[in-house]
């Protein structure tokens, strides 16, 4: 039968006093971009598939492929380091709009991490994406009837993340 009392009894569904992870903490480490220009991220997704075998009147459903979802950031686009620049270096070794070459995968293809911070700095969670690449790329808008910053919007495509810890 199932245990329907928590491990640590009867006084665990109540309050339990717990730290956290915020969104606001967090470190974004990908070669050629300054992490300071880094402001939002999502954290990796996987979608696995269903294989469904019919046997007369009735299904059996088993896990299928397994595929990691893209990963949407924003940045800041700062004067200095430019942030557009520093997109379109990655962009072009994927593909060059001048020439209209592509690159090999080897090159366009990144692995990055995201650390999740404690409250003190630490990091206490941290993910490795492996083979990512720019998919989208989108430089943001600029408006006269507005003050805020210019930001852009990425979207990269991967071929696999591990939660390490």
């Amino acid at each position: 039968m199932a245990q329907l009392i928590p491990d640590n009894g009867p006084q665990g569904i109540y309050y339990t006093n717990y730290e956290p992870k915020t969104q606001n903490r967090f470190i974004l480490s990908i070669s050629g971009i300054p992490a300071f220009i880094m402001k939002k991220v999502s954290r990796p997704n996987i979608d696995c598939g269903e294989v469904i075998i019919d046997h007369i009147n009735l299904v059996r459903k088993l896990k299928g492929k397994c595929k990691w979802q893209d990963i949407s950031m924003t940045l800041y686009d700062p004067i200095v380091p430019s942030g557009a620049q520093t997109v379109m270096e990655w962009v072009r070794t994927a593909h060059e709009s001048a020439t209209g070459r592509d690159g090999y995968a080897d090159f366009y293809k990144k692995d990055f991490q995201i650390q999740v911070l404690g409250p003190v700095g630490d990091i206490v969670e941290q993910w490795t994406v492996k083979g990512a690449y720019v998919k989208t790329a989108n430089f943001g808008q600029l408006d006269w009837s507005t003050e805020t910053q210019v930001e852009i919007e990425l979207t990269l495509g991967l071929d696999n993340c591990f939660l390490e810890f």
